[in-house]
């Protein structure tokens, strides 16, 4: 596989020398300078194409050419959103960009509850507790109906059996601060979101508000209306893939659950198995997340990637632990449940040239003080690439 590396611009601080000298070949960013719903000129990406290639690297995916909740719900402007979408799609591949790898997730992107969870050799993951997940839904965004979808809210079979996450809740709320409750603010709707969808920005000033008008747009869409708005959206685009050969590749639902009411539509093999076949055209595709699918006990990753490695156009490694009550933190590349050994010998076999890259890593060694993007060390992330790369290397 190619070993792509996530990279956030010319003002992220990880540099693109850095990354030539750890041995990453292919680049996977975005135009993050551009507006929601505006059209990608073939002028910016070339711009930013040639500045990487300047350094030694190429551009090998998209991460992420974002689709508008208006596109997501079925707005009124939903058609001239797709244009503009088509239209960027096209300016991509003039210039010779093929992968695009984007999402269908309602609002949220990606949701954990705590950013910098310690481990016991003194790094830090990213975790998620379901309950202080529920106490952020049902008392501070006070979500209407949240406190019962929580009551009848189930686990996967086999994880937190019995676990009472209502009662929890309310043990948790006896001890909570108000600094407390702003970090979850911060970790749920702000730091994970505003780099990646930019619907909520660090320097917005009621993103609690914004969030709740986000939420309304859904009120009335189950899963059924949005997996047709998703068919809806892929057909409309399709022509243009099969005119410019441009490879789209859904990124799964992190975490593979339902939140915040909303309905979530890539979470389980059946999932995916839906898009496939709804709109069976080869350039409509998937982002194998192995971290974002290890997160669901439900959830088979390695039986997962055998099945859809044809269809995969993308690849993210990483891997989850699960804990017996249910709760999740990103494990070690090397452990977990997605078993990255299995996933790599799938990959390399189906298709070598495969562009992957190893997500979110540890934060260590400093990597705390330098203002990355949460999940996006540079330390933790070469660990994890080193450890990837002996793994290939191994195999070939």
């Amino acid at each position: 596989m190619e070993f792509t590396w996530r990279w956030f611009g010319k003002n992220d601080k990880i540099t693109l020398s850095m990354l030539r000298q750890i041995g990453v070949e292919g680049i996977v960013t975005a135009l993050h300078d551009v507006p929601l719903g505006e059209v990608w000129t073939r002028e910016s990406i070339r711009d930013l194409k040639e500045y990487i290639e300047a350094a030694g690297l190429r551009w090998s995916v998209v991460e992420s050419l974002p689709v508008t909740e208006t596109i997501k719900y079925g707005g009124p402007d939903r058609d001239e959103q797709i244009a503009i979408y088509t239209q960027s799609l096209r300016n991509l591949a003039a210039e010779g960009i093929h992968i695009v790898c984007y999402n269908f997730m309602p609002v949220l992107d990606w949701a954990r509850t705590d950013l910098l969870h310690p481990n016991p050799d003194g790094t830090f993951n990213l975790y998620f507790s379901y309950s202080e997940f529920a106490y952020f839904d049902i008392y501070i965004l006070k979500r209407p109906g949240a406190r019962e979808e929580w009551a009848q809210f189930r686990l996967p079979e086999g994880v937190g059996e019995g676990r009472d996450i209502l009662a929890e809740v309310e043990a948790l709320r006896q001890t909570m601060t108000p600094e407390g409750e702003h970090r979850l603010v911060d970790n749920i709707i702000v730091k994970t979101q505003g780099f990646v969808s930019g619907n909520i920005r660090e320097d917005d000033e009621h993103p609690l508000e914004l969030f709740r008008q986000l939420l309304s747009k859904y009120e009335g869409i189950d899963k059924a209306q949005l997996r047709a708005n998703m068919k809806y959206f892929l057909e409309a685009i399709m022509p243009v893939c099969e005119e410019c050969d441009m490879k789209m590749c859904v990124h799964p639902d992190d975490p593979p659950i339902p939140v915040l009411g909303l309905p979530r539509i890539v979470r389980t093999a059946e999932d995916i198995r839906w898009f496939l076949q709804a709109v069976p055209n080869p350039h409509n595709g998937l982002t194998f997340c192995a971290g974002s699918l290890s997160a669901g006990a439900q959830n088979d990753v390695v039986a997962m990637a055998r099945e859809f490695a044809v269809r995969t156009h993308f690849v993210h490694l990483r891997s989850c632990h699960i804990f017996p009550n249910g709760d999740f933190t990103e494990a070690s590349h090397l452990g977990g449940r997605a078993h990255v050994v299995e996933l790599c010998r799938i990959f390399e076999a189906t298709n070598p040239a495969l562009p992957m890259r190893v997500d979110h890593g540890k934060t260590m060694l400093g990597d705390d003080t330098r203002g990355y993007n949460a999940g996006y060390s540079f330390l933790g992330r070469m660990y994890a690439l080193a450890q990837v790369q002996g793994v290939l290397a191994a195999l070939r």
